[in-house]
């Protein structure tokens, strides 16, 4: 039935964001025409979280990773900005940083039972 999820990021600078993803993430991608990228995604989650009001209906994108520590280091070499220091949350170790002509994106390290690679 469902047989995946396309995330989009709204961008003010779709080519810088573009580029990020491909040149610094490094995200394989296909060309559906006209320099319009599409990104493979790597594996993926869907988390429901309660909210009110405003909130309600409202989707975050946070890119995961095994080493927090590492990834901020080696992005970091790579020019990547970011937004937040490090904070541990129950569920994980996450930052935010930012995505060149789109605004800010999460960075997670979870260290809970994570289901992207279940069958």
């Amino acid at each position: 039935m469902i047989t995946g999820a396309h995330t989009i990021v709204y961008a003010a600078d779709p080519d810088a964001a573009r580029n990020f993803f491909r040149d610094v993430l490094g995200l394989a991608h296909v060309d559906a025409g006209n320099g319009w990228l599409i990104f493979r995604s790597p594996p993926a989650e869907l988390a429901v979280h309660p909210a009110e009001g405003p909130d309600s209906g409202r989707c975050e994108l946070y890119l995961m990773c095994d080493d927090l520590a590492a990834t901020v280091e080696e992005l970091r070499a790579r020019g990547v900005e970011f937004t937040s220091d490090t904070t541990r949350e129950r569920w994980g170790l996450r930052t935010t940083l930012i995505v060149p002509g789109a605004g800010e994106i999460g960075l997670y390290e979870p260290t809970h039972e994570i289901a992207h690679s279940i069958e």
